[in-house]
């Protein structure tokens, strides 16, 4: 039975933050905390300044053997980043102080391609959350959320961060390598954001295959089920109409009713 959590403050005014589960069965802890348990420690860093939160957060983490700092603003992010020992996740707000979390996911993701970015805010619309994917965010959390839920978003970001994949994938004369997150085709370089190049990454670790919006929605965005909006197919077309110049074989197609398909001319 789940809790509702709320802010410390004058219970007139509270809104719910997050909703946690009392006590999660010990089995659910296990299954989310097993990978994590297995290798070597993981470094998280929380940007909130909502100190009762990020606190909890914090604590839960670290039962699940993540080390976890907490920085209250944009720019504390900002050097916490510099520090010699990286991190392997991010945490943060979009309502910052000083620097807020657009921007950060703008001065952070040049500098560090591969930092999964998990995104919790209280903004519910959805253009705030395309804002935030498409700025570079891996994965957007609105509050009140479940807490078990979050965890094993938490969990999927870091599984799917430390996952083997070569580093580079050729489809005819694409080519894409993820080491320096580089895209050409014949020559071409081609400027991707971070979902597009996502977006093209599963095409190209798919080619000659179908591949489902579904299935999309969940790889690049960590969102599970079929798309209650139209962001995987504004995304794609932004990737097609890079990597398919005028003039050049057609290399993305459409499967009407299911998704797309990245194959050879």
């Amino acid at each position: 039975m789940p809790v509702t959590v709320f802010p410390q403050t004058d219970a007139s005014d509270a809104t719910p933050i997050f909703e946690a589960a009392i006590a999660p069965r010990a089995s659910e802890r296990k299954r989310i905390a097993c990978d994590s348990a297995a290798g070597p420690i993981r470094r998280v860093l929380i940007v909130d300044n909502d100190t009762p939160l990020a606190e909890f957060l914090a604590g839960e983490l670290e039962q699940l053997r993540f080390s976890v700092d907490i920085v209250r603003d944009g720019e504390e992010a900002l050097a916490a980043l510099t520090k010699k020992n990286p991190y392997h996740l991010m945490i943060l707000d979009l309502n910052l102080p000083k620097l807020d979390g657009l921007a950060l996911i703008e001065r952070v993701r040049p500098s560090h391609p591969r930092l999964p970015m998990m995104v919790l805010t209280a903004r519910s619309r959805v253009e705030d959350k395309v804002a935030a994917f498409h700025t570079g965010a891996d994965d957007c959390v609105t509050k009140p959320f479940a807490l078990l839920e979050l965890m094993a978003r938490v969990h999927a970001l870091m599984r799917r961060n430390s996952g083997a994949v070569a580093n580079c994938s050729q489809v005819g004369d694409l080519t894409l390598n993820r080491e320096e997150r580089r895209v050409e085709r014949n020559g071409r370089r081609i400027d991707l954001t971070p979902k597009e190049f996502a977006i093209l990454d599963v095409m190209m670790r798919n080619a000659g295959h179908p591949v489902s919006r579904a299935t999309l929605l969940n790889e690049v965005w960590n969102m599970s089920g079929e798309p209650s909006t139209n962001i995987v197919d504004v995304y794609m077309k932004y990737v097609r109409d890079k990597v398919d110049a005028p003039g050049e074989p057609r290399l993305t197609h459409t499967i009407r009713g299911f998704g797309y398909e990245l194959r050879e001319a």
